[in-house]
């Protein structure tokens, strides 16, 4: 027998004075209300105020709405960190559809799978790739022959831009985007989502082995962890928060719309250098910014002439997007900045974790303080399950920070799921949980720490080895700017640790055998003998577009390189 409906104490119905669908939307209204005159987003010599942006948003919403892009429509943007993509995030959504933030280090063919899959019906490109979109929709016009529908074509200009790519856009009949903003309505009476499951968004994974997945999320989870985000973060009201994060990259961890919540301002920064942060911190009053630990570690690097040092001010410092090596974190620490480390994916809207600072770390030493504060922590306020249990019989593995685990979540911070693609959904969602693929353990006072991708663990003679954990004692080294370990071939132990490693500038390479002796020498003194690499390589890494190390290409790299011989264990 069904279960009936779980019994109240009334029997008071819903209705439109007392419930309503969540949405970030609402913040940018409340913000044009409050504070109408305050920056809300600057990017060169361009200014925009609250009322602005909200003016801006509202008649992109009634453009699109005006040529039926409405519920159902995606609309793909292909820009970086300038005003437009900020303003998509509000008046896309405003007409209903949804937004599709589209990574602009990919390449033709990848973009071309992105708009195809995604169905894009609207194309907003930035001036400077406008031909890598013209390109993309060749190859799918010549994939779908007479069946394709070229989408409306919106070209963005940009002030500290050459002039010459906008005009070649206009010339081949693009739309100029001020153009478009012109033909719609700023007082557009736009609704919200009848439903908070409505898509917000769209936005794809790396896909470094396979094709990309498209991550579908919700107004509902938008909203939450627009909050969260605040909360987490101890944002203050009118933060000024500087975007070195793209705002393709889950939709700017969902920044976008805290930052309307929070009345905050934006300073956008369409190239990402140690000198352009560094520069906006002291002409800008940057409070906040995020960025992955390849950031971090450009920053900590950086030459004396970029470096305006000491900081003006704290600057608060989020980091995610790999685990960022205790030395990594220490050093931002030393420089001024307070870090705040968090952990998510692309399924969970971007952070999803955090290593909530606790005031007795203090005390401690500063190595100990880093070892601590590189874990990735407890659930985000937004996320109501987050757990390690085993792969196998999903029983939750003990607090004894030594017993691996997947890392798994569930909550209204889970995507809805993936675009078209039920076999992944199925996979992802198995049992009840979101599956992360990232292999932890959970630590006695209940935090968790990542210890690697579960094809990244290097199985030495029978033990696990955590190529995260070697990673971290390599950048130890002076000498090492950034590190990848991963397993190769060992005729006496099945796999044994190689290190891929990048040398920072200045460093003299003429003697690599002995500079690989050397770093091999440190990690001796800080891992098991088992962990320490038996082979150094040298060189750049290669990379994703969205920065992460393609670890399946070193591995083939490291097979390649064929069984080590003589392993001296």
């Amino acid at each position: 027998m069904a279960a009936g409906p779980e019994r109240d104490i009334d029997e008071l119905p819903k209705n439109p004075a007392n419930y309503t669908a969540l949405t970030p939307l609402w913040f940018l209204e409340r913000a044009a209300t409050v504070h109408p005159d305050r920056l809300a987003v600057v990017h060169g010599p361009a200014r925009y105020t609250w009322a602005d942006t909200y003016r801006r948003c509202r008649r992109l919403a009634s453009a699109l709405a005006g040529r039926s892009i409405g519920p159902g429509s995606t609309v793909a943007v292909i820009a970086p960190n300038i005003p437009a993509i900020y303003e998509a995030h509000f008046g896309v959504p405003m007409a209903r559809a949804v937004v599709n933030c589209v990574n602009i280090r990919l390449n033709a063919p990848a973009i071309a799978f992105l708009l195809d899959h995604s169905s894009s019906e609207v194309v907003m490109v930035d001036q400077e790739f406008f031909s890598l979109a013209e390109e993309s929709l060749k190859i799918i016009a010549e994939k779908k022959k007479g069946a394709f529908r070229p989408p409306i074509l919106i070209v963005i200009g940009d002030e500290t831009c050459d002039p010459k790519s906008l005009q070649i856009a206009v010339r081949k009949g693009a739309i100029e985007y001020e153009k478009f903003l012109e033909s719609g309505d700023p007082e557009f009476a736009w609704k919200p989502p009848k439903d908070e499951w409505q898509s917000i968004a769209l936005g794809y994974t790396s896909g470094t082995t396979s094709s990309p997945k498209g991550v579908v999320l919700h107004h509902r989870g938008a909203y939450l962890m627009a909050f969260s985000n605040a909360l987490i973060w101890g944002m203050n009201e009118g933060a000024i928060y500087l975007w070195t994060l793209p705002m393709f990259h889950c939709n700017g961890w969902c920044f976008t719309w805290s930052l309307a919540a929070l009345c905050g301002t934006s300073i956008c920064l369409r190239q990402v250098t140690a000198k352009a942060i560094y520069s906006a911190i002291a002409n800008h009053g940057v409070t906040h910014f995020c960025a992955a630990p390849v950031v971090l570690n450009t920053i900590i690097n950086a030459s004396p002439s970029d470096a305006i040092l000491p900081l003006p001010r704290v600057v608060n410092v989020m980091t995610a997007g790999a685990a960022p090596p205790p030395s990594v974190l220490a050093a931002m620490s030393s420089l001024g900045f307070r870090i705040t480390h968090t952990y998510g994916l692309s399924e969970t809207y971007g952070p999803s974790t955090v290593c909530a600072w606790k005031p007795e770390w203090d005390r401690l030493l500063p190595e100990e303080r880093a070892r601590l504060h590189a874990r990735q922590g407890v659930r985000y306020i937004g996320m109501e399950g987050l757990d390690v249990v085993n792969l196998k019989t999903m029983a939750p593995v003990p607090a004894d920070g030594t017993t691996l685990g997947e890392i798994v979540m569930r909550g209204n911070l889970v995507m809805k799921g993936y675009l078209k693609n039920p076999k992944a959904n199925e996979e992802a969602f198995a049992n009840g949980w979101y599956h992360s693929g990232d292999l932890g353990v959970k630590h006695p006072d209940g935090y968790i720490e990542v210890k690697d991708r579960a094809k990244d663990i290097i199985i030495s003679g029978g033990e696990n080895i955590s190529s995260l954990e070697v990673e971290s004692a390599l950048y130890l080294h002076s000498a090492v700017l950034e590190a990848s370990v991963v397993a190769r071939p060992d005729e006496r132990w099945g796999e044994s640790p190689c290190a891929f490693v990048t040398l920072k500038e200045g460093v003299d390479q003429t003697n690599e055998t002995a500079l690989a002796e050397d770093i091999m020498k440190l990690c001796r003194a800080k891992m098991p003998a088992y962990w320490v690499p038996k082979s150094v390589v040298f060189g750049p890494l290669p990379k994703t577009s969205t920065g992460k190390v393609k670890k399946h290409e070193l591995r083939a790299k490291a097979k390649e390189m064929g069984p080590v011989k003589k392993s001296r264990l």
